[in-house]
């Protein structure tokens, strides 16, 4: 059954990725107007996070958020399908690191790098970082149910170099390969829920408590690692720039969870600035109400 959807799903994403970008946003101003109107795919999520975080915002601020969260998604999620043959050459004039000397800067630290981003504005296209960085790039994910779904997004982003590795396999990979004397950069999205337990960190995000990933963080500190921020911004549709914001050069000398909290800020700051940009329809504050007291 998995190959049958596979089969069925494939040609018509490589038939997409061959669009021209006129072309595939007219696509994804239908796919919107299916998706918002038509389906409502999970609008009552998005409405019920969008309230929560900005109590304050009227209803037809609201409702103008959502729409426009809901065009960029269409836009994204068929920017994702693009990367399928996108060039080199074409995804760097589209995804520009505006401070790559920053790069530099920590690459002569001589010290690996953890990166972690959020899910705002286009993640996907991050793939393209490895292309401005020496060290060896990891990116990590977390697995497919099905097989040949999780072998294509393999392959669309790793096509520029990064080596996508699960969430079982990261400390040992990263270990083994800092064991060998090879410096490496890490990409990790650190901002979603992870299941509640008595030893998870509890976070504030929008003003909310939350329990928070620290994975990151931890590898950061036990490899003596950089941790820096990818502030990806969107500039008009179809065009995005990213800025590396180093967090922390010796990660060691911070407190436990001082480095998420740094980063959940700087996430935090852009959702401020433009909200439609942020991923809306992950359930990030489901588990606001089981802190322990």
């Amino acid at each position: 059954m998995q190959f049958l959807v596979y089969i069925v799903v494939y040609p018509l994403l490589w038939c997409i990725s061959k669009l021209p970008f006129k072309l595939l946003y007219l696509l994804s101003d239908g796919l919107f107007f299916l998706l918002y109107y038509i389906i409502g795919y999970r609008k009552t999520v998005v409405t019920n996070n969008l309230k929560l975080v900005f109590p304050n915002k009227s209803e037809s601020e609201i409702t103008t958020i959502r729409k426009k969260f809901y065009k960029h998604l269409c836009d994204m999620f068929l920017e994702m399908a693009k990367t399928m043959s996108i060039s080199e050459k074409e995804l760097k004039k589209r995804f520009l690191i505006i401070n790559p000397e920053e790069f530099k800067r920590l690459e002569a630290l001589n010290k690996s790098i953890i990166l972690i981003f959020g899910h705002y504005a286009s993640w996907e296209w991050a793939i393209i970082v490895q292309q401005y960085i020496n060290f060896k790039g990891f990116a990590v994910y977390k697995k497919l149910a099905n097989k040949y779904f999780d072998k294509l997004v393999r392959d669309i982003r790793t096509k520029f170099k990064t080596d996508l590795i699960s969430t079982k396999e990261t400390i040992n990979i990263i270990t083994s390969t800092e064991a060998k004397g090879v410096k490496s950069i890490t990409g990790f999205l650190s901002d979603q829920s992870p299941r509640v337990s008595k030893e998870v960190y509890w976070g504030k995000f929008m003003g909310i408590d939350v329990p928070c990933f620290t994975g990151a963080e931890r590898l950061a500190k036990k490899l003596d690692f950089s941790t820096a921020y990818l502030k990806i911004t969107k500039i008009k549709r179809g065009f995005y720039q990213a800025e590396i914001i180093t967090l922390a050069e010796n990660s060691r000398e911070y407190p436990d969870y001082k480095l998420t909290d740094l980063f959940l800020t700087e996430v935090e700051k852009q959702i401020h600035e433009a909200p439609e940009y942020y991923f809306w329809t992950h359930k990030r504050w489901k588990h606001k109400d089981k802190k322990p007291n």
